[in-house]
């Protein structure tokens, strides 16, 4: 879910028709969840989607920097559609029946009939994955994370979205009513923002750069430098 919670969202009047953003119901260090009932802050299924939301806030920053750089218009066109169904997710994961730390009474809105991401999601991100990867030269060694200014961003997103699936795998186990159609979208996720921010440098021009095992006495990288590419050595 996006910040704030679905409780804060559907928060009384802050003034003349206008709702506020800040409702105190979670000063007692519980949030609403979609439909009734409230969990603690720290609870796995509150973890699980703000990891969730905070992917999607970086998916966002990474789309602005997609944006300055027409090449990445179509990746930029992709990320769009994944925020759109990483909403999806955190609803799901916020109206499922958490257990560990949960009391009954809630404000939260209540939660329809929302959408539920499916198998046909997970296939649209293998399709994309492929599409992007054939166009790519192999990958033939361990890259660091980094490059031009938008595959730098697509690499964090990556790691938190590694993160995210983590913490919806520990939902999972605990409580029980995660849908496997989630795990897997999250983990073919990190896969597909692994190989847009290769297209992101290929596209740009920017090198990336092997990893090299540090020398054991020195500590030094062994082998070309660290910038270096295997074409420049």
């Amino acid at each position: 879910m996006s910040s704030p919670s679905p409780g804060a969202q559907a928060g009384a009047a802050g003034g003349p028709g206008r709702p506020r953003i800040y409702t105190r119901t979670g000063d007692d260090g519980t949030t609403g969840l979609l439909g009734p009932g409230r969990a603690y802050k720290d609870d796995p299924r509150v973890e699980a989607y703000g990891a969730v939301d905070e992917l999607n806030a970086h998916l966002g920053w990474a789309r602005c920097l997609c944006r300055q750089d027409s090449r990445l218009a179509a990746a930029e066109c992709v990320l769009a559609a994944v925020q759109e169904r990483l909403f999806v997710v955190g609803a799901e994961l916020a109206r499922a029946g958490g257990r560990s730390g949960m009391r009954q009474q809630g404000d939260g809105p209540p939660a329809g009939r929302l959408p539920r991401i499916g198998e046909a999601d997970v296939a649209w991100l293998e399709q994309e994955i492929d599409r992007v990867e054939q166009k790519l030269p192999p990958l033939t060694h361990f890259v660091l994370p980094g490059g031009c200014p938008a595959a730098a961003a697509l690499h964090v997103a990556r790691a938190v979205a590694r993160r995210a699936e983590r913490r919806v795998v520990s939902l999972a186990r605990q409580a029980g009513d995660v849908r496997g159609e989630v795990v897997a979208f999250l983990n073919r996720l990190s896969d597909l923002l692994f190989v847009l921010a290769r297209q992101a440098n290929w596209l740009s021009g920017c090198p990336e750069h092997p990893w090299h095992p540090p020398a054991p006495a020195s500590g030094a990288p062994a082998g070309a430098g660290a910038g270096e590419t295997p074409a420049g050595r």
